[in-house]
């Protein structure tokens, strides 16, 4: 390891701690601006005729008026669908990283051959080597695999960013079916492929272990049968005054049963998370024949950042780092088994709140 488990234990969970908090008071301030301040997407047109909304609306403030955190590395200045939709690493944390270095280095402005697609394709690069190395045994050599598949995360985000730029688009928006939005997908399905393959084949090299504790093993009923996931766990095991005794070692069908529903999960997440982005934003961002009052209402309910605030959670994104934590900890086969199911159930959730709502707000605005 690469310091004393320990230690490693204490950092993390301090990290993870903060991390969690800091996102819990993200998403606090981004409904309060949401619901206190303009929204640059329900821009109030000259002909509108209802006086009243139109005196409530524009008696809003400007949130760029009143932050001291400037906007262009502000990620709750301009709030879209998508943004609300972002998991929270990459919204909160990669988003103002990505703005930052792309102010230091200039690549918007200066540095025009580097463009969105040579990014992307640079980060499915660090995905296989990322892959290499997770196939490694040494825990400090996956470790490094972790960052670099962060790393790869951070360049996905950083693609979208100099693309949006260039475009002098605002806040976080899929443009779907233009040729950046189908090569990124691509790319980051190719980076995902690497990854799971990677994992794939430590777990084949390095399979989990199953084993009764306590001595004879005959004796034992089978609800002690416990799995021992790493190599840490089985010498801790050895040290117990009961001892252990192995049986098999978890099956490479198994192991390939267990990632397949983790990464069909995935798969279905991408899907529904992509589709109700595209569902969104044609019903509160596109659609500018709608009612602007109406749609406007929607964005700022309470039940739409509900339900958006569930992708935030089951969205791909999301499950990488998980993943990726799961990876630096050395439980990575611990985390699968446990979310193998149960992810399906948050998604069915996420998927039936979404299919709702959806419903209510074509009835509202539409009408």
């Amino acid at each position: 390891m690469m310091w004393p488990s320990s230690q490693a234990s204490k950092i993390l969970t301090f990290l993870l701690f903060i991390t969690i908090l800091y996102c819990i008071c993200m998403d606090t301030f981004l409904f309060l601006r949401i619901q206190n301040y303009k929204i640059d997407i329900y821009d109030v047109p000259e002909n509108a005729t209802q006086e009243t909304s139109t005196q409530k609306y524009t008696q809003l403030e400007n949130y760029e008026d009143v932050t001291w955190v400037p906007c262009r590395i502000n990620p709750l200045c301009h709030p879209t669908v998508k943004a609300l939709m972002v998991d929270h690493i990459n919204h909160y944390i990669y988003g103002p990283l990505c703005a930052i270095v792309d102010i230091g280095l200039g690549i918007s402005e200066t540095m025009l051959f580097i463009t969105p697609n040579i990014i992307s394709f640079f980060h499915v690069f660090v995905a296989c080597v990322g892959a290499k190395l997770i196939t490694c045994q040494n825990l400090a050599v996956r470790r490094l695999a972790v960052v670099l598949f962060q790393l790869r995360m951070f360049l996905d985000d950083l693609d979208g960013h100099v693309a949006r730029e260039r475009k002098h688009i605002k806040g976080e928006r899929s443009e779907v079916g233009t040729l950046g939005y189908w090569v990124d997908g691509i790319c980051d399905l190719l980076g995902v492929i690497a990854m799971m393959v990677g994992i794939l084949l430590y777990l084949k090299n390095n399979p989990p272990r199953r084993g009764y504790k306590g001595t004879p093993v005959s004796t034992l009923p089978y609800h002690q049968l416990k799995e021992i996931n790493t190599s840490e766990d089985i010498e801790k095991e050895h040290t117990t005054e009961v001892g252990i005794s192995y049986k098999t070692k978890v099956s490479f069908q198994r192991i390939v049963q267990v990632l397949g529903l983790f990464s069909g999960q995935m798969m279905l997440s991408s899907i529904a998370w992509n589709r109700y982005i595209d569902v969104y934003q044609d019903l509160l961002e596109n659609c500018t024949e709608y009612d602007v009052f109406r749609r406007a209402t929607m964005f700022k309910s309470g039940l739409f950042f509900f339900a958006t605030a569930l992708w935030r959670i089951v969205n791909p994104h999301s499950y990488l780092h998980l993943l990726s934590l799961a990876v630096f900890c050395d439980k990575t086969w611990g985390f699968l088994k446990t979310v193998h199911y149960s992810g399906y159930i948050c998604l069915v959730i996420a998927v039936a709140t979404s299919e709702y709502l959806v419903e209510n707000i074509r009835s509202y605005v539409v009408s």
